[in-house]
């Protein structure tokens, strides 16, 4: 089994199955297959006795030893791109690795949200790859509030750490917990009807709580 795990990760198919599928849902939902626009965020998890100390490090922020996973979702929800890091790596430098896969997979990304920490260098190395980084920041940094379209990206965080393979890293190699994260918004045993990929919330533009219907007049939208 872990044989075809690896060369499923390594030749691409993994990639492949998984962006077909991720079209597939963004059409039935009335968009356009390929994403515009982009949502980028970080997480460190804990790493287990199998990683090795040279590819994992400390988060001091998060107070977290293993690695630090960063992420590229549409506007949806749905994942676009993942680069795995030391958790000691700052954000703004795992977003480089990260925006430059982006770019090669999604060639249509335009405009991408993140928070405050993604500032400085990072925008203007962006800016080559045609990318705007637009900062959606707290209007209270000391309160919980829900922030428009970044909320969306940790509703996939969420998504992600429910399976008990990517709760946290076991994987010895980087490129195999890429692979699991990968994984993780494919079920394995989708509900008659419904598209087989992680996508259980509203789109941004409906409040929480709202269900996403699949049977609705497509009508194309941008994101």
């Amino acid at each position: 089994m872990y044989g075809y795990f690896a060369a499923w990760r390594d030749d691409g198919t993994l990639a492949r199955l998984h962006d077909a599928l991720r079209a597939q849902v963004r059409a039935a939902a009335g968009r356009d297959a390929e994403p515009t626009a982009a949502v980028i965020d970080s997480q460190s998890v804990r790493a287990a006795d199998t990683v090795p100390r040279a590819t994992r490090g400390w988060d001091n922020a998060k107070k977290v030893n293993g690695r630090k996973r960063h992420i590229a979702v549409d506007a949806m929800g749905l994942l676009l791109a993942v680069v795995i890091t030391a958790a000691s790596v700052q954000d703004r430098d795992g977003a480089r690795p990260l925006l430059w896969n982006l770019h090669r997979a999604c060639r249509r990304i335009r405009l991408i949200w993140a928070d405050g920490v993604y500032t400085g260098r990072i925008t203007a190395w962006a800016a080559t790859l045609k990318m705007t980084i637009q900062v959606v920041a707290k209007r209270n940094p000391h309160a919980f509030e829900v922030l428009p379209r970044r909320w969306v990206v940790e509703r996939t965080f969420a998504w992600i750490s429910k399976h008990r393979r990517t709760v946290r890293d076991y994987e010895r190699l980087p490129a195999s917990h890429e692979a699991m994260i990968v994984w993780a918004m494919i079920p394995d045993d989708p509900s008659p009807g419904r598209p087989a990929l992680h996508c259980r919330g509203p789109p941004p533009d409906r409040p929480p709580g709202t269900l996403l219907s699949w049977t609705r007049t497509p009508s194309r939208q941008a994101g």
